[in-house]
């Protein structure tokens, strides 16, 4: 059973991997060719091995498909099928593939496009959608889920899987996968309509989350079928609404200080969240992505900030912070 004790030892482990052992992604210098090559950001095997989530690594099942353990707050399972990390451990051994082109590894890669094309949530209005089967207990939502981030993986993998196969099959579902972000949450999409425009959840619930990673992540597997299918008018539609809404929304993060996770406003939840020291360094990774993406000068100037914030004072700051919102979220 997780205990309480548990809890607060996880919290403190939490610490001391985000100060000792930061994951930290190196960025693609193909951002834009026909050709899907390596990801956006450089995911690598050795990476996943020892990839936490609640308190266990993540295993795999007989066919090399990875599950996630779930978070400390979670009662009812301890592993679950997460799209998001399937897609992420997928294109960890895509780059592997690109470097050994060995028959192998092109195999293991083709297990997740069809793991995504076998296990894909199919509709006459919502297209494709890949549902996590587990609570989010921190948003309130008893699950099954859809999220934004996990269309986003399977449209990145599906794609690959297209331009390696020249199987038509992938294509097609990767399109239709485009569908949910083109739908509110309340009717099983993955956009909230917010003020500041168009906003793909990663955790979707009744009031919207606005987790800024997830953001981010979501708009690559789209930006991955405008590469492909340039003259997609849905992709580009999705794309470049996404952008505007991060121009718009991105100084809400600031804390001046530090920077936020999400901007969830519901009244159980905690009225600051900021990012952890690990997503402090991931927003600033993917700020400078967007930058050579798009150029647009918004870009370059909050990885700028949050660098400029990014010191001990600052975390210790954060983490007081940090620890009162998890114990209002029941984490703690």
């Amino acid at each position: 059973m997780k205990t309480i004790k548990n809890k607060y030892i996880f919290f403190l482990l939490r610490i001391l991997k985000d100060i000792l052992r930061p994951i930290q992604y190196k960025i693609s210098n193909d951002l834009h060719s026909h050709q899907l090559s390596e990801y956006y950001f450089l995911f690598y095997e050795k990476q996943m091995e020892n990839q936490k989530g609640g308190q266990r690594s993540i295993i795999f099942d007989k066919k090399g498909i990875p599950l996630n353990p779930t978070y400390i707050d979670v009662k009812d399972k301890k592993y679950v099928y997460f799209p998001i990390t399937i897609g992420q451990v997928g294109l960890a051994i895509f780059h592997t593939y690109l470097k050994t082109k060995s028959e192998n590894d092109k195999e293991r890669f083709l297990k997740f496009v069809n793991w995504f094309h076998n296990n894909a949530d199919k509709d006459s209005f919502l297209g494709v959608r890949w549902m996590t089967d587990v609570s989010l207990p921190q948003y309130n939502n008893p699950g099954p889920w859809q999220s934004a981030f996990s269309q986003s993986r399977g449209i990145s993998i599906l794609l690959r899987g297209y331009q390696l196969t020249d199987d038509k099959k992938y294509a097609e579902m990767s399109e239709q996968a485009l569908i949910p972000f083109t739908k509110p949450v309340s009717e099983g999409g993955v956009t909230s309509f917010t003020k500041w425009g168009l906003f793909y959840e990663e955790y979707t619930a009744k009031v919207p989350t606005l987790v800024l990673n997830g953001m981010i992540f979501s708009l690559c597997g789209v930006y991955d079928f405008v590469r492909v299918f340039p003259k997609n008018k849905m992709a580009k539609k999705i794309f470049n609404d996404s952008i505007q809404t991060l121009k718009n929304i991105l100084p809400k993060y600031d804390l001046g200080y530090w920077s936020r996770y999400n901007l969830c406003k519901a009244d159980w939840y905690p009225e600051i969240d900021p990012a952890t020291i690990g997503y402090q360094r991931l927003h600033i990774t993917q700020l400078e992505m967007l930058y050579k993406l798009t150029n647009e000068e918004i870009f370059k100037e909050y990885p700028g900030k949050f660098k400029e914030q990014d010191n001990l004072r600052n975390a210790i700051r954060m983490y007081r912070i940090k620890y009162k919102a998890l114990k209002k979220i029941g984490r703690l």
